[in-house]
């Protein structure tokens, strides 16, 4: 600890002894000499005191017991003043001292139970980054409980019938797999939510209006629906795919829907977005490696916000970025060097003992990446049209690279990479993969 300041050189910090300060500023609970958080005592003791007494912690039951690893992991944060602030809220301490107690077990099944809050939520990612709870996809839990909810709404049973079996057999079967693989579930989950919530209103809309159920629907039904009223209606596309394929409803076509534009930046403002980038401070340096992100190598940015720190790669040649099922993709400079400076330096890792975080971002809540949302407002702010940076780069990269080649290195599906190429007009939409299956 270095309290003063030399007389002599320039007010360069110094020890108590050199400033000539007098004050003892030794921890009287381990003796460490830093500041004094409360009477006498630094900030980690006088959390240890206040856990202990909270979590009516006994040590002669060993350090198994639910209290003593509630002390440990709490106490072993990085930044225990950030740990005693969040004990000033009532709720917190009585749903702590209601774990401790068992009252409430430790189990990610009875915080569920708790009221929905983000009190309960944050108390769950200190437990799970501590490992006294298992990992698990926060969105996939979510979506079970809405579930749940959604179809107990619905009172008519041949309106909930097909919908439950389209939601669980079709939706949370591959969600379900997508968390097993380790894929990120946000954007699966938001989009069966809006899926089966359309199901759900177009069923009871033909059952209300026309008597009719889902083994009875006729195309001129579904015309009508589509016809007459928003363009979120068309999702029930979906369902009816699923019911044709499991022979529950074999009559009704409903066509993809195609946009009516396509944002995109021209190369000149994509250009300069980049170089706003990689050499002006428009930003946080976290932030201007995400914008760089995704104006060069046109990842969605829900996938950058979850991506993990070893999705880069150094190698002899320079680093390279895991982005796709094919080779990692080279990074040129000076972004390199950019993502060198960010991984020395990743925000929020001393947030809530948010240290040893794999993820690229670190969010703010322990063990948790950067929420999707919070990334897309600050590239917003800087001035980023999300879809056209993310359109404009794609174009870009299938002028210069066969088609097939970048949707493997940067993890879109060939039919994305094909349709930009074919509206590009460049001949190498047409080159055939070598790794395709025939």
């Amino acid at each position: 600890m270095l309290p003063g300041r030399s007389a002599t050189h320039d007010g360069q910090p110094v020890c108590a002894d050199c400033a000539g300060i007098t004050q003892d500023y030794h921890c009287s609970g381990c003796g460490t000499e830093t500041e004094h958080y409360r009477q006498n005592t630094c900030a980690r003791c006088s959390l240890r005191n206040d856990l202990t007494a909270l979590l009516r912690v006994d040590d002669s039951k060993g350090t198994e017991t639910t209290a003593a690893k509630l002390l440990a992991a709490l106490c072993g944060a990085d930044r225990p003043e950030s740990i005693l602030t969040w004990l000033r809220s009532t709720g917190v301490r009585e749903l702590l001292e209601r774990v401790a107690i068992g009252d409430v077990p430790l189990s990610h099944e009875a915080l569920d139970k708790e009221a929905n809050s983000l009190r309960v939520e944050h108390m769950r990612s200190l437990f799970t980054h501590h490992k006294l709870l298992p990992v698990r996809d926060h969105y996939l839990a979510l979506f079970e409980r809405w579930l749940s909810s959604k179809l107990d709404g619905v009172d008519d049973p041949e309106v909930r019938r097909p919908v439950e079996s389209f939601s669980r057999w079709h939706h949370l079967r591959r969600i379900r797999s997508l968390s097993t693989d380790g894929k990120p579930s946000r954007g699966p989950v938001h989009s069966a939510k809006q899926e089966i919530t359309e199901t759900i209103k177009f069923l009871t809309w033909l059952k209300l209006t026309h008597g009719r159920t889902i083994i009875s629907c006729v195309q001129a039904d579904v015309d009508a629906w589509l016809a007459d009223g928003p363009t979120t209606r068309h999702r029930i596309r979906t369902f009816f795919v699923w019911a044709t394929k499991n022979r529950t409803c074999t009559n009704i076509t409903i066509g993809h829907r195609q946009a009516r534009t396509v944002p995109l930046l021209t190369q000149g403002e994509r250009l300069a977005m980049l170089k706003a980038c990689l050499t002006d401070n428009v930003d946080t340096l976290s932030y201007r490696v995400a914008a760089t992100l995704l104006l060069l190598y046109a990842q969605p940015v829900v996938k950058i916000a979850a991506m993990k720190s070893t999705d880069v790669i150094i190698t002899p040649d320079g680093l390279r970025l895991s982005l796709g099922h094919g080779d990692p993709a080279p990074v040129p400079e000076p972004f390199a060097a950019l993502i060198t400076e960010h991984l020395a330096s990743r925000p929020n890792l001393r947030t809530g003992s948010s240290s040893g975080s794999p993820w690229l971002f670190p969010g703010y809540r322990a063990g948790q990446h950067l929420h999707p949302n919070t990334l897309m407002e600050q590239l917003r702010d800087i001035g980023i049209n999300l879809r056209g940076a993310r359109n404009a780069s794609l174009r870009n990269l299938v002028k210069e690279v066969p088609a097939p080649l970048v949707a493997e290195m940067l993890g879109y599906s060939y039919q994305v990479t094909q349709k930009h190429a074919a509206a590009a007009a460049e001949p190498w939409s047409r080159y055939m993969p070598a790794t395709t299956e025939y």
